[in-house]
């Protein structure tokens, strides 16, 4: 069964979490990644913690499965050459590196574009390649910092950056976006052409849609919330006899079923079951109303109760318990690949559910410098003899 980038070609000059998982996407959809990385290094996650017992890290296996690996020294002429060769030869390029430092090593678009005028080059940074921040350098953090997520993530006196590296992981899903958007308009005009996504605006696109009319609006900063929401009442983690419970019944027919499973039909025609704008009002009350009814039950208990009656809540379980959760399970969200130098390693499967090309990610991640030969062979058209006196030049 054909795969929908089939046939796509991708160079992936990125390291660590924002292009890898970009172009983790992009094979998922059934693109060939040939990933570049650094001599004698590799990327700079290859052997992050946690690792298994062979030294490979454990986020570089789930996000670089079923790429291949080309060792190319970019510092050498004969590696920056190799690396306008391979441009000619493929459809997208992807890059995560600090604004300027293509254009140091004479990759940037302009030059390869020019080579190849079909190119999709799509470039990731902290800030984008234009602007006052533009040269300044910016991890998740800072983005999420940067973005606003930070201002309205924790509780009213404890900011906290979101527990997920989501500005890293958001711009990788936006800039795959961009990038099938852009083989679609060069399917139809023949065109290349260059995209420029920014961390930073990636985390104010996901921060805004809830929070910006706070200001915009209303002209005041939005709240932090903890595990409330910003407009669904109820929505808060509740205190239950042996643990806690996530109950969510913004709906207003939800409330109403909550509120009848507690025995509290009294509430049903006060301003407590009224609209959200009413409810706003009474949120702390309404909160208090619930803990008062779950602290004296068992989380199973108002689990079977809620989801008799229909209404969203979930135990809160820990992180060992979601990777044994049967839903997941049951849908192949959890598979298994074969590492050659780790064996058997669990890795997340693929979330793309197409009918008739759903994706695919049953590969192992690559070793370093795994495919040198069979990239510059195949696609260069390299002998044994020249790759080997590559690699002894330091090239690869």
């Amino acid at each position: 069964m054909a795969s929908v980038l089939e046939g796509i070609k991708v160079l992936d000059l990125t390291q660590v979490y924002s292009g890898p998982f970009c172009t983790l996407l992009l094979k998922d959809m059934g693109a060939e990644i040939i990933k570049i990385e650094r001599p004698g290094a590799g990327d700079l996650i290859r052997n992050d913690v946690p690792h298994t017992e062979g030294m490979e890290g454990g986020p570089f296996i789930i996000l670089n499965r079923g790429k291949k690996s080309l060792t190319l020294n970019l510092r050498t002429e004969k590696g920056r050459n190799i690396c306008k060769e391979l441009s000619k030869k493929v459809d997208v390029l992807v890059e995560n590196f600090s604004p300027g430092t293509m254009d140091k090593l004479g990759l940037d678009s302009k030059v390869l574009c020019k080579l190849n005028p079909v190119l999709i080059y799509a470039s990731i940074s902290a800030y984008g390649q234009t602007g006052p921040l533009r040269d300044y350098p910016g991890f998740d953090p800072v983005a999420q910092a940067m973005g606003g997520m930070t201002a309205v993530t924790g509780f009213p006196d404890n900011p906290t950056r979101c527990g997920v590296s989501i500005a890293d992981f958001s711009t990788g899903i936006f800039t795959a976006y961009s990038i099938i958007g852009a083989l679609f308009h060069r399917m139809k005009t023949g065109e290349g052409q260059t995209i420029d996504i920014s961390m930073q605006e990636c985390i104010w696109q996901l921060t805004s849609i809830e929070f910006a009319p706070y200001y915009f609006l209303n002209g005041q900063d939005p709240p932090r919330l903890g595990n409330r929401h910003a407009a669904m009442i109820p929505c808060n983690l509740y205190p239950t006899q042996d643990d806690r419970i996530f109950i969510m019944a913004g709906v207003l027919d939800q409330l109403k079923r909550l509120y009848t499973t507690m025995g509290r039909q009294d509430l049903l025609n006060t301003p407590l079951c009224a609209n959200q704008n009413e409810r706003y009002k009474y949120r702390d009350e309404i909160d208090n109303i619930i803990t008062g009814w779950t602290k004296t039950r068992k989380t199973d208990e108002i689990m079977a109760l809620l989801r008799k009656a229909d209404v969203p809540c979930s135990r809160f379980p820990t992180f060992t318990e979601v990777c044994h959760d049967p839903q997941l399970l049951s849908r192949n969200a959890i598979i298994e690949v074969e590492q050659m130098i780790s064996g058997k390693v669990k890795v997340p499967g693929s979330l793309f559910k197409l009918s008739k090309t759903p994706g695919k990610i049953d590969y192992p991640a690559p070793f370093l410098g795994q495919d040198n030969h069979d990239v510059l062979s195949e696609m260069l058209g390299y002998s044994g003899e020249e790759i080997t006196k590559l690699t002894d030049e330091g090239v690869l």
